[in-house]
């Protein structure tokens, strides 16, 4: 019988501590200073770059890590750094994850080495599903695609928004309808080369929290790109739109992921595993001050009141540790998520990295309330898990539809 272990092996405790290593002396020191200014951290990312933790094949190692806890080992040892520098440096990654869903090998090996660019000239690519009016509901999406046969291109037209790296990518992965009457069946995702003529950035967004990373809209006026340039290529888009269309009329319900929840759904515990890294900040800075802290002559964590807190937080956090390498594991070893194990992990993640975050903040009392204190920029950085990526109430949902039985749209 093979032998069942929760430890990291080797390889990955050196991977995990090199992480944490570049965490401790590159993110943090700079977290509070990108955080006011509201920028990009480009010498950050180059940093990133330089010692190969932004790079195509750093992330290639840990998404092909046989146990399936590379990824999520690396998300949470980067966000315990600091939240808004990490999805500055990650944030291309969910673009990436876009391709390797949905395209061709040839596609792969072209674009995604695009994406992240070189140690010398960094890039960053950008994934634009959400709209004005299709955010939680992507059958609401209205940028079409229409493929011109004559130049054998695609004109895109349409608003993106809450696009990470939106605008200052260098190739931009845009989901798109193709045919409307099949609603979220008819959409593709299309790859957007660097300086298409149509692209813009349009408003930047000023948020609570994550303040490092780069969320504003896309604008896509005529925006004309090769037909190389649809994910998967048009015959296959061809074959599944045929597929949906003849299901359509013999009035069956076939479950077909479109391309936004394939990229998603590949991306929800390593989002579970971001959560788990503030949370586990927060959690760190709490306890450390719990012990430092005297009030009536002793440590704060002598408190009964205090103490407890600390414990459910470090259970929490564990718990959703745990849930987030189970969903990991599932999916790299091929177990289907009958039970939305996925959605599971970045539920419950997200919902402890607001609490345990609020806490943290409530145990430093006045002192978590300033920026002195790097608990009140984790708070408000924490409310971001329950958003993105699809909402708690999203979570809910998917997984309440598949215990029921009910298709998932």
């Amino acid at each position: 019988m093979a032998e069942f272990t929760m430890e990291l092996n080797e390889d990955q405790t050196q991977v995990r501590d090199w992480i944490h290593g570049f965490a401790a002396d590159v993110i943090r020191p700079a977290a509070a200073e990108w955080d006011e200014r509201e920028e990009t951290p480009w010498p950050v990312i180059q940093e990133a770059a330089k010692v190969g933790i932004y790079s195509l094949d750093f992330y290639a190692q840990q998404f092909f890590d046989p146990t399936g806890l590379g990824i999520p080992m690396a998300m949470e040892e980067l966000f315990w750094g600091d939240a808004g520098i990490a999805l500055s440096i990650v944030g291309t990654g969910l673009a990436a994850i876009g391709v390797l869903a949905n395209g061709t090998e040839e596609q792969i090996g072209t674009w995604i080495p695009q994406m992240y660019g070189t140690p010398e000239d960094v890039k960053v690519a950008a994934f634009c599903s959400s709209e004005p009016d299709a955010g939680s509901d992507v059958g609401a999406m209205r940028t079409r695609a229409v493929y011109d046969q004559a130049k054998d291109e695609w004109v895109l037209n349409g608003t993106k928004t809450w696009a990470t790296n939106g605008g200052i990518a260098n190739v931009h992965i845009v989901v798109a309808v193709v045919d409307p009457e099949l609603g979220t069946k008819g959409h593709a995702s299309f790859i957007v080369p660097p300086g298409t003529p149509g692209l813009s950035q349009g408003q930047k967004f000023k948020k609570h929290g994550i303040r490092a990373s780069h969320t504003a809209e896309v604008v896509l006026e005529d925006v004309r790109i090769p037909g190389s340039c649809l994910l998967g290529g048009k015959e296959k888009l061809d074959e599944r739109l045929a597929r949906a269309r003849e299901k359509a009329r013999a009035g069956g319900g076939e479950r077909v992921k479109n391309a936004a929840m394939a990229t998603f759904e590949a991306s929800r515990p390593a989002v579970g595993a971001m959560a788990v890294g503030t949370a586990r900040a927060a959690y760190e800075v709490a306890l450390d001050y719990a012990k430092t802290r005297t009030q009536f002559g002793r440590p704060i964590i002598d408190n009964q009141g205090v103490a407890f807190q600390l414990a459910d937080m470090r259970t929490q956090i564990d718990a959703a540790r745990l849930l987030v390498w189970r969903a990991s594991w599932m999916a790299v070893a091929g177990k289907p998520f009958t039970s939305a194990e996925g959605s599971m992990s970045k539920l419950y993640a997200s919902e402890v990295a607001k609490k345990v975050t609020a806490q943290a903040v409530q145990i430093l009392g006045g002192n978590g309330f300033t920026r002195e204190y790097p608990v009140e920029r984790m708070h408000r950085d924490a409310a971001v898990y329950t958003i993105f990526e699809g909402t708690s109430e999203i979570q809910r949902l998917v997984i309440a539809r598949t215990l029921s039985g009910m298709p998932i749209r």
